[in-house]
């Protein structure tokens, strides 16, 4: 499947900051080669720069349940279910991070759980949505002993964080995903891939590994 593009078929032509606050949009000025070996006509594009992200599933494979997080997310105002949404464990890669620190990290930060990282099985990564931001997310399902403790509310109160964590069976989780409750890409994906993985890593030896 490789591409018969390079980054030499793309011939930007200006640059210029659309928007500056709590995230950035860039406007690019440019053309590109087309499949006939043509160059296409100049196009305007914006760019929501986002950056790279990481999201972690956390599972408990001995008790078969799946933690997930549950905040306020401005893009679900007009969710029918409500603007608070049932999530991985997410955040941003900051300058100097690399994907597994930033999955420890958000851990702590969002569970209160202090793992290692032989405990994060890479799920995938993938960009978001290309069509509209350069955003690449790199998911891990975090295997993990899930007590009742890790309920609670986390978050770091200076980013106005209120984050809810809460324990549910994996059959539950599933049902929740295939009835549209659960409706993000990254959990989706996430619960997807444990739905195909789930008997492997209920095998002793796969838990003990981690």
């Amino acid at each position: 499947m490789k591409s018969p593009f390079t980054p030499g078929d793309i011939d930007i032509q200006k640059t210029e900051t659309a928007f500056n606050g709590f995230f950035r949009i860039l406007r690019y000025h440019l053309r590109h080669k087309l499949f006939n070996g043509e160059w296409g006509k100049p196009i305007q594009r914006e760019l929501f720069v986002r950056g790279d992200s990481v999201g972690v599933l956390l599972y408990d494979p001995v008790r078969d349940c799946v933690a997930l997080a549950q905040q306020f997310r401005i893009g679900c105002l007009d969710n029918p279910e409500g603007a608070w949404v049932w999530e991985v464990v997410a955040g941003m890669v900051q300058p100097g991070e690399n994907n597994l620190q930033v999955a420890l990290r958000e851990i702590a930060e969002e569970t209160g759980l202090q793992l290692g990282e032989a405990q994060l099985q890479p799920v995938v990564r993938y960009f978001s949505s290309p069509g509209g931001t350069d955003e690449r997310l790199q998911l891990y399902c975090a295997l993990c002993d899930l007590p009742p403790v890790v309920e609670g509310i986390y978050g770091l109160p200076e980013e106005c964080e209120d984050i809810r964590i809460k324990t549910f069976a994996t059959a539950t989780v599933f049902d929740a995903m295939l009835d549209g409750t659960i409706n993000n890409a990254a959990t989706i994906i996430a619960l997807q891939w444990l739905y195909i993985n789930r008997d492997r890593l209920r095998q002793p030896s796969v838990f003990a590994s981690s």
